[in-house]
């Protein structure tokens, strides 16, 4: 099972993400719970302790929309946030991982993401327009 709140900071503490009052994102760290497209069997309701889990034990937040991250299962297979992940080796995967990692990453980790973002364009061509390229990625 994912570290307990004491252990690390839960990934919504900000009260910027819209999330439910029983979303395991309140009490763990970010990677420490899957997030998956909506409720299902596959990830029952535990009554006794407020959460989702997998068959696995690991908790589940049903809502990506409202705690900002894509469905993965992120506790289960050690995946890394999606502004934690490398850009992509080609760039038909940037415009995906660009939104992904900008939308999802909290405040003081986005000038870290379009850091990433501008050197991945520059090595793929230096004479780019790294500004247009950004504002293009999120139209």
């Amino acid at each position: 099972m994912p570290e307990e709140a004491g252990e690390a900071e839960p990934f919504t503490r900000d009260g910027l993400r819209p999330v439910c009052g029983i979303c395991p994102s309140l009490r763990f760290p970010g990677g420490g719970f899957d997030v998956v497209e909506r409720p299902s069997r596959e990830c029952p309701f535990d009554a006794e302790t407020g959460f989702r889990f997998t068959a696995g034990g690991v908790p589940v937040c049903v809502h990506p929309e409202r705690v900002g991250l894509p469905a993965a299962p992120y506790a289960t297979e050690g995946l890394p946030l999606p502004w934690l992940a490398p850009p992509p080796s080609e760039r038909a995967g940037f415009v995906g991982w660009f939104r992904a990692a900008l939308t999802a990453a909290p405040p003081d980790a986005c000038s870290q993401v379009i850091e990433q973002a501008a050197a991945f364009l520059r090595a793929e061509d230096p004479q780019v327009d790294v500004a247009a390229m950004l504002r293009e990625a999120l139209s």
